[in-house]
């Protein structure tokens, strides 16, 4: 788990600093990032069912909603990579206030999306493995960032998405 943790991250990085290397010409990508906040609106969906379920002790609902958000989570994932892969990154054309407000949920989300990473997959591992009293204590941290993650990654599309060419 501490692998995946480190190498989804380290990848994704690799993937969007050289996304050079990884073109392929003629490749069709530009809906991706609204597929991308479709992903992530669906996740944040599931969260806050899945919190829901498990403060109703409605267990099999709660998993089904985690497992759907994590499943949505990773289709995002390969979806973010394919995009970013072919696509230079957008520049935010917005001025003043407004993009100090911009960067500002930028890099949140960006840095709280890569510890987010290791967090879900160990919270998964201890659920997966019964350790439910270690799942508790991890999930306490892993939901509202996961939730933050989903719910800036949206806000961000609608931020940038005015300056897509």
């Amino acid at each position: 788990m501490i692998i995946l943790g480190v190498a989804i991250p380290v990848v994704v990085a690799i993937l969007h600093f050289f996304s050079k290397s990884f073109h392929i010409a003629g490749a069709q990508v530009k809906f991706l990032p609204a597929v991308n906040a479709v992903l992530n609106s669906l996740t944040a969906v599931c969260l806050l069912l899945g919190y829901y379920f498990i403060r109703q002790k409605q267990v099999l609902r709660h998993r089904a909603m985690m497992g759907t958000a994590f499943l949505l989570g990773a289709l995002f994932l390969v979806s973010y990579v394919m995009y970013h892969s072919q696509v230079e990154s957008t520049k935010f054309g917005g001025e003043g206030l407004i993009r100090g407000v911009y960067y500002f949920i930028l890099l949140s989300h960006i840095l709280l999306a890569a510890v987010t990473v290791g967090l879900v997959l160990f919270t998964l591992y201890f659920a997966l493995t019964e350790q439910f009293a270690k799942h508790r204590r991890i999930a306490r941290w892993t939901f509202p960032i996961w939730l933050y993650v989903s719910v800036t990654g949206v806000i961000v599309y609608f931020m940038i998405s005015p300056y897509y060419t």
